[in-house]
């Protein structure tokens, strides 16, 4: 399972960061950075609990 986002759509409100920082994270311009390759088993809960708390709808999860 890989996670992406939709930079049109994200606003950096942060609150993948806060579920998940291992993989998502703020560069200095405040653009959402996600790690690359494939989650993790034991990340893929909270990767599904982070794309459901986006406020913006910007992330998505793909198999």
């Amino acid at each position: 399972m890989k996670v992406g986002v939709d930079p049109s759509l994200c606003e950096a409100h942060g609150e993948c960061m806060s579920i998940l920082p291992e993989v998502f994270d703020l560069d200095d311009d405040e653009v959402l950075q996600i790690r690359d390759g494939e989650l993790a088993s034991g990340e893929e809960a909270l990767a599904e609990r982070a794309v459901a708390s986006c406020p913006m709808g910007a992330l998505r999860l793909s198999r």
